[in-house]
């Protein structure tokens, strides 16, 4: 598939080329609708002309029929045209919006794990709803106004030619003068749609910034401030949408003095014309009614600009989503991950997240088949980056990291994390059943295999007393659960998804001494055979590993047992000596990507 293109028009016939048949029906309706407007004024001029021609003698219903049935048929023909156009509007533009949705969601969904720190999950999601409706709206605006309005001038100018010159000239005189000012007006008004777009999409990410923090919110009783934060912004797109309107006020205004500009011009010619006897009573109504026909259309089309500019600023707005180039991508000649034995070596890493701001310098490490090996440090000293950067959540500066003797830049992102089962310390769990939670190890797995993963991991227990048991919605990032009942079903998951290398953070840091003894049980056994790293605060978790890394300022100062570590009597064993005497308090082990970008 080629990349989303990152400019509105660009974007608009990326997806309306795929409806070529609808789009030719579409241009059909304008047509249609543009002829109409010039024939039905035609038709009346017929009837006009006739009738004012009649000399009492013949039957002047014999002299009209034609022209009335005309006029009479044009109404059900242009009728049945615009039911035309509501079938190809529901056939086509319900399934482009889905596929705008996908595509935009499918690229978004590919930025690095920084694109998502920096960005408002809600601001996102409100972007991406926002391109689905503005394009669609963008392109029926494209032929419902702009198309027909434009065939309409063209056929309208015909017209009034055959009836007599000067009309046509004044039409497309006035005409260009109108459409020129028009464009200019659309652009201005485009900068001050595109500004309050931007200020309104903020609010839309402030808001949901809010509620997704609601627990903060409550316990420090802090509504009011919250309602006060949220007015700023409010304000601020306050301001700019009456920007907007005030500028469109005036635009309206000018438009209006347009309009009756014309008016007066063609009536004076039209008594001008008609006292020289150059026109027909018919071809006076003919000019009236066509020139009446064609301002609606244009002033229409001018209120349209109002909307139009808004959807234009909202899609360019939301296009900024698919114009930054994913940070982190597969090279074009990626192969899958295979796994045989699970060693992993830092060859010679370099690694920074800002200029000026390195956390490995040099790093080489090697990490043996089947390994357990324990990461402990402060918040900050390097554990976390060095686990994310072996999830390629982040690209090395320079160097290499090797999964079985394969450069983890060569191997596809997908396959790499498929290899990789992960418990964190704080598990976010999807709005879904806890059968789709656990289930999301893999996808694949039975109910059968979901039950006996979650034995395991003792989410059972309190699985089954509640009332919709698996199928039970566990809330907006898993609310409704607790922190231990969170960490449980993110062990069934990776329990679930048996990956030959593991990566626990903290995963029993959130369950009581009782549950964790028992989920102790259950990850010596998921560790058995496998790769583990198990980042630990609590230094009595990792009693039973192979190995030790003790991390400070993105180095490996020490490497041993718990026993060998003790023996050195260096940096590990003074942090057993304040756990062990209780004056060190457990740190959050933030992720240090986010430390990183702080520090």
């Amino acid at each position: 598939m080629s990349p989303i293109p990152t400019t509105l028009p660009k974007f608009l016939w990326y997806f309306a080329k795929r409806y070529p048949l609808y789009c030719l029906g579409f241009i059909f309706v304008a047509i249609a609708w543009a002829t109409n407007t010039s024939l039905v004024p035609y038709a009346m001029k017929l009837v006009i002309d006739r009738v004012s021609s009649w000399d009492n003698t013949g039957s002047l219903f014999s002299l009209v029929i034609f022209p009335a049935v005309l006029y009479v048929s044009l109404g059900c023909i242009i009728g049945t045209v615009f039911r035309f156009y509501d079938w190809l509007y529901l056939k086509a533009f319900p399934k482009m919006k889905i596929e705008i949705i996908e595509e935009m969601f499918s690229y978004v969904e590919k930025h690095s794990y920084s694109y998502f720190q920096h960005n408002f999950a809600g601001s996102l999601g409100n972007k991406i709803n926002d391109m689905a409706k503005g394009a669609i709206s963008v392109i029926s605006h494209l032929f419902d106004y702009f198309l027909s309005r434009l065939l309409a001038l063209v056929i309208g100018s015909i017209t009034m030619f055959l009836v007599h010159p000067y009309f046509a000239l004044v039409l497309v005189s006035w005409s260009t003068i109108f459409l020129l000012a028009c464009t200019i007006t659309f652009k201005k008004a485009q900068k001050y749609s595109e500004a309050y777009s931007e200020s309104r999409s903020t609010v839309v990410g402030k808001v949901v910034d809010s509620i997704g923090n609601i627990l903060n919110v409550k316990l420090f009783a802090r509504e009011g401030y919250e309602s006060r934060y949220l007015r700023r912004y409010l304000e601020v797109a306050a301001s700019k949408d009456r920007d907007q309107l005030w500028y469109l006020l005036k635009v309206k205004c000018f438009y209006e003095a347009s309009i009756i500009s014309l008016d007066i011009i063609m009536m004076s010619l039209l008594i001008y014309q008609r006292s020289e006897n150059n026109i027909t009573v018919g071809d006076f109504a003919l000019i009236l009614t066509l020139t009446m026909f064609l301002i609606e259309g244009f002033y229409s089309l001018a209120l349209q600009l109002v909307p139009f500019s808004d959807e234009v600023g909202t899609c360019k707005q939301a296009l900024s989503i698919v114009s930054p180039k994913h940070e982190i991508v597969d090279s074009p000649d990626a192969k899958p991950l295979q796994v045989s034995a699970g060693k992993i070596v830092f060859d010679k890493v370099n690694f920074q997240y800002k200029k000026g701001q390195k956390v490995f310098t040099n790093k080489s490490i090697t990490i043996n088949p089947g390994e357990k090996v324990g990461l402990v440090g402060f918040s900050g000293s390097g554990k976390s980056t060095f686990v994310n950067l072996i999830l390629r959540f982040f690209d090395v500066n320079s160097g290499q990291i090797l999964i079985d003797d394969q450069d983890i830049k060569t191997v596809t992102q997908e396959s790499l994390r498929n290899q990789i089962a992960m418990i964190p310390q704080d598990p976010v769990l999807f709005h879904r059943s806890l059968a789709e939670n656990i289930g999301y190890g893999r996808l694949n797995a039975s109910e059968e295999e979901i039950i006996a993963c979650s034995k395991k991991a003792h989410c059972h227990e309190f699985v089954e007393k509640l009332q919709e048991g698996y199928q039970s919605l566990v809330g907006e990032r898993g609310v409704k659960l607790s922190g231990g009942q969170r960490q449980r079903i993110a062990i069934a998951r990776a329990i679930l998804k048996n990956a030959p290398i593991l990566i626990l953070d903290e995963a029993t840091s959130s369950l009581d001494s009782v549950t964790e003894n028992y989920i102790q049980e259950s990850l010596t056994l998921l560790m058995e055979g496998r790769t583990t790293l198990v980042i630990a605060h609590r230094l009595s978790t990792l009693f039973h590993m192979d190995r030790i890394l003790v991390f400070s300022e993105g180095k490996v100062i020490e490497d041993g047992t718990h026993a060998q570590l003790l023996d050195l009597n260096g940096h590990y064993a003074k942090l057993w000596e304040m756990q062990a005497g209780g004056f060190l308090n457990d740190p959050t082990d933030e992720d240090e990507e986010q430390e990183g970008e702080e520090d």
